[in-house]
Parts: structure tokens; C-alpha cells; sequence
């Protein structure tokens, strides 16, 4: 498949007509304008957004893949190309031509939905040279985003050292900018989590949150249940007061405090402090309340749903197995459920295998896994992380039902 963003208008255009629909049809069930349809078709506008290629691919009842020219099938195993990524972040001081940031952006935006579909293999050889053209370009939002992918594929990928460094870039490429910040301390609490550094990255994420979330007092010593829109459906509020909150940030940056908030409450859980961990889910959930509509521009797929998925962890971590489950079997019926990024679901599946097995429910375990392997086939395949959860429960006698077949393909069987 290329890059190129006009093929997937043109799988659009072709698409539609297919399903014997018009412009204007099209147009009206995503509500939005027939000449918006028009130049997603021409590829006069980029369509880079994952939940807008989701929403496509619904109305035109196909797979986001579809869209997107992708195979479903993905080889097991760890990909490779580490060792280039690795190389790429130590030529971070080697000067080169820099690109047009137009094209910058293109690649970045291409390389997070490869990254949002789970391609982890394709992304594995594009990342050295994205990193390449990112550092010598030196946008420093575009170079933020270059780190916080390439961090994210190294946690999936069991380089959480590796993805830590790559989120400490981003941090440091953030400079002053306070919501460039907070998105690359996503990516630095993501990491320490995944490194076992539950106490740190509770302190990374909460002193984000705090800089996005509160005002003239710390998040700790006040509560602030979120942005509320007023009638001109721009400023966020306070609902204990109604004074304003943070005037200066918009939907998609508050989607940013909440993830973090997010993080902290995993963090917390993980570092057994559950009262804390609640607390911070429910802020975040008075945060995902008040947003509306808004798109997404720190691919954070932050939102009620996102949430929800925490208190699943959250509650499986502290060992409230009726809870987990029963909020579980809510979520994946959920309308919003299914707008998630296929990442995002896979690995929380992974996570919810992981839970359930440690509760000693190994059915529930087999089941999460074998539903990420149909969403997210990396997340299975590719993550020694989920080869651990699957060589655990391929060991019960008899091995639960699809357990068997997933521990052959990730070659756990002789």
C-alpha cells in the first residue's frame, strides 16, 4: 500500500458508489457537507484522522482497513528493525536537509494510524526514517509526535527502556509548550508503567494533570469535575462555582488531562493505592463528561468510553473480579466501544486477559485474548507481553478453547 492519502479517497469514492450512494447521501449520514465528501474523494483533503476513517468505513459497512488498502494478516512475532529505531534516536544531533512540513506532517499523521491500527511491523521500518527527517526538520510538535509513537511501539514491542528514552526526548523537544508537555508525559508514564516504575509514573502523570487540570490550586487539594461548555460552546467551567476553568484550553487539550489522569489511576493501582486510583478516575471521568465532538488532535482517544476501560483495570488490579467483569461486559456493548482505535482495544483485551489471570479465571482469559487476536492481531502476535499471558493459559489441562491455536501461531507449541 502507499502512503499517499488520494488512494484512500479514491477507495471512498468507490466505496460509495458500491453501495449506491450519492455525494450529498454520504455527506448526510457522516453530517458533514457534500463539498467535504468531494474533496476526501479528490484527495484535496487529507484524511489522517483514525475515528473519521472509522466513521467511513461504517457507513459504507466495510472495515477502517478497507479504507486504508491494509492486510488483516499479521506474521507472530517480535518484528525487526529495534536495533534501526535505536539507531535512528542516536543520530538525534545529525543535521540534514530539512523537509517540507507539509510532507513532515503527512508522514507523521500516516505513521499514527499505522501505529492506531496496530501495523506494528510496517511501522517498525518506517520509524527510522520518520525519526531521521523529524529530528532534522526540528518542528517541535511534529518531533514530539515522531517520539511519542515511536515510545509507544517500543512499550508494545517489551522495550519499555528503550520507549522510556523516546518519551524523555519528547519531553525535552516539548520545551516550553505546556500541552506538548503533557502529551509527551502520556508517553513518559506509559513507559515507567510498563517498566514496573508504578510510583514514578504516578508522579509523572499527576504533575501533568495538575498543570492542565487545575488553576490557581493543585489538583489534590481541590476537585474540578471538568470542562462544561456554555452557550457559545467554547469555554470550559467549574461546576461547583461556575466560575471559569482554563479558558485557554480547548477540547482536545483537556482530553490530554484526563488521559493523564487516566495514567495516574493505573499507576496508582499499580502501586496498590486504590482510594487514590478511584479518585483519579473519577476526576477524569467529570473531564470525558463535559467533551463533545471534538477531534482528537493529541491522538490521545480520550472520552467516557477510555474511561470506563480504566475502571475495568483499576478494579481487576485490586482484585474486585465481579466489578471487572461486570463493567467489561457493559463496555464491549457500547457504541463507543467500537470507535476505539484497534490498538487501543487490542491491548486493553491483553490487559483484561492478564487480569483475569491473575484473578485465576483462565476461561475469562482465553476469551480476551482470542477477541484482541480478531481485533488487534499484533497485540497477540507481536508483544511478548501478551506471549506470556498466552503461555500461561495454554498450560491449563486442557488448554481453554482458541488458547491452542494462538499458542501455535506465536510458536509456544512443539
Amino acid at each position: 500500500m502507499t502512503s499517499d492519502d488520494v488512494p484512500i479517497g479514491r477507495r471512498v469514492a468507490s466505496w460509495r458508489v458500491r453501495r449506491s450512494m450519492t455525494q450529498q447521501m454520504l455527506a448526510d449520514r457522516l453530517r458533514r457537507s457534500k463539498s467535504w465528501v468531494d474533496k476526501i474523494e479528490r484527495g484535496a483533503r487529507t484524511l489522517d484522522r483514525y475515528s473519521v476513517i472509522q466513521e467511513l468505513a461504517h457507513v459504507l459497512r466495510v472495515e477502517p482497513e478497507v479504507l486504508l488498502g491494509q492486510p488483516r494478516s499479521t506474521p507472530a512475532g517480535t518484528p525487526d528493525g529495534v536495533d534501526d529505531i535505536r539507531a535512528a534516536l542516536a543520530r538525534y544531533g545529525i543535521a540534514q536537509a530539512p523537509p517540507q512540513t507539509d510532507e513532515l506532517r503527512r508522514q507523521v499523521g500516516h505513521a499514527w494510524l499505522t501505529y492506531q491500527h496496530a501495523h506494528y511491523g510496517q511501522l517498525v521500518r518506517v520509524l527510522p526514517g520518520l525519526l531521521d527527517t523529524a529530528q532534522g526538520a526540528q518542528k517541535p510538535d511534529l518531533l514530539v509526535q515522531a517520539y511519542r509513537i515511536t515510545s509507544s511501539l517500543l512499550v508494545k514491542l517489551g522495550e519499555a527502556d528503550l520507549g522510556w528514552l523516546a518519551a524523555d526526548r519528547a519531553m525535552s523537544a516539548a520545551g516550553d509548550d505546556p500541552i506538548l508537555a503533557a502529551t509527551a508525559a502520556i508517553s513518559v508514564a506509559q513507559a515507567l508503567r510498563a517498566s514496573n516504575r508504578d510510583p514514578l509514573a504516578l508522579t509523572a502523570a499527576l504533575t501533568a494533570a495538575n498543570r492542565i487540570t487545575t488553576t490557581s490550586a493543585r489538583l489534590g487539594d481541590h476537585e474540578v469535575d471538568g470542562p462544561h461548555e456554555d452557550q457559545t460552546g467554547r469555554q470550559p467551567h467549574d461546576r461547583r462555582g461556575g466560575g471559569r476553568v482554563a479558558p485557554q484550553w480547548s477540547a482536545g487539550e483537556w482530553a490530554v488531562g484526563g488521559t493523564l489522569l487516566v495514567q495516574a489511576a493505573l499507576a496508582a493501582a499499580g502501586c496498590g493505592d486504590t482510594r487514590r486510583a478511584d479518585e483519579m478516575i473519577g476526576r477524569a471521568a467529570g473531564i470525558a463528561a463535559g467533551l463533545r465532538g471534538y477531534d482528537d488532535p493529541h491522538r490521545t482517544s480520550f472520552g467516557p468510553v477510555a474511561v470506563e476501560v480504566a475502571r475495568v483495570v483499576v478494579a481487576a488490579l485490586r482484585g474486585d473480579a465481579d466489578e471487572a467483569l461486570q463493567r467489561h461486559a457493559v463496555i464491549v456493548r457500547r457504541e463507543g466501544w467500537r470507535r476505539l482505535p484497534a490498538e487501543y482495544r487490542g491491548a486493553y483485551l491483553v490487559d483484561v486477559a492478564r487480569a483475569y489471570l491473575r484473578l485465576g479465571d483462565l476461561r475469562g482469559a482465553a476469551r480476551a485474548l482470542v477477541d484482541a487476536d480478531s481485533v488487534a492481531p499484533a497485540e497477540v502476535r507481536c508483544r511478548p507481553l501478551a506471549r506470556t499471558v498466552i503461555a500461561d493459559v495454554a498450560r491449563a489441562q486442557p488448554a481453554p478453547a482458541g488458547v491452542a491455536r494462538l499458542a501455535t501461531l506465536v510458536g509456544l507449541t512443539r
